[in-house]
């Protein structure tokens, strides 16, 4: 494979990072790779920005952080000091999680609201808005997707990676049929080869989370 084609995979992917019992090391590590790779962003815990974001200084690289992970509380105040604390450190990407137990039970300005509040406090950062589509049927996805489009995010995401399944195509290929060409659609969740990568971006993912990263990578190179 050509190597702007493999440049071009690598810039799609959050190379990620959020198991709990991750140290140090496993940060400068996935650094290294991504230094190695291109990859879009590094995805990690909000304790770990500021050590990523100095590995990765003067880098095409950036760090994407979660805010509301993995449950999805809501509790506004306590996510815009979360932001601020990561925004000071460096981070220049967000995935959050939307209210989950405000969406189920059908308060979609309480959702809407609580991603608004992180969108216009990240000041022209990206967001991702995670929805966990594992939890929903066809018709609610496409509700939370038109509420985050409405709420001035720049992305939807399928999933944090820690409920019942991750990515699914359909899932995918509905949010990118609400969103539109322009809005992003971030896949997560499950993606582990270079297929799984290619099966999302043929449905519509213009974005891919994954901790396989380097394994995808070194999959092509192999090719």
């Amino acid at each position: 494979m050509e190597n702007n084609i493999k440049k071009k995979i690598a810039g799609l992917i959050d190379h990620t990072l959020l198991r709990l019992e991750s140290t140090d090391e496993d940060h400068f590590k996935i650094c290294k790779e991504a230094k190695t790779y291109g990859f879009r962003t590094v995805c990690v815990y909000p304790d770990f920005v500021d050590i990523c974001v100095q590995e990765l200084e003067h880098t095409s690289t950036e760090v994407c952080t979660v805010i509301d992970f993995p449950r999805g509380e809501g509790d506004i105040e306590r996510n815009l000091d979360d932001l601020k604390m990561v925004l000071d450190q460096g981070a220049m990407e967000i995935d959050m999680v939307m209210n989950i137990n405000a969406f189920r039970s059908k308060e979609y300005e309480e959702v809407a609201n609580g991603i608004y509040a992180v969108v216009e406090a990240a000041e022209g950062r990206i967001v991702k808005v995670i929805l966990e589509t594992c939890f929903w049927n066809n018709d609610q996805i496409e509700i939370a997707c038109e509420i985050v489009k409405d709420a001035k995010a720049q992305f939807v995401k399928t999933s944090t990676g820690f409920s019942k399944h991750g990515a699914n195509i359909s899932h995918v290929k509905i949010m990118r049929k609400i969103v539109g060409d322009v809005f992003g659609v971030k896949a997560s969740g499950g993606i582990r080869s270079f297929d799984d990568l290619l099966s999302m971006i043929q449905a519509g993912a213009s974005r891919i989370g994954t901790s396989s990263g380097t394994k995808i990578l070194q999959e092509i190179n192999a090719n």
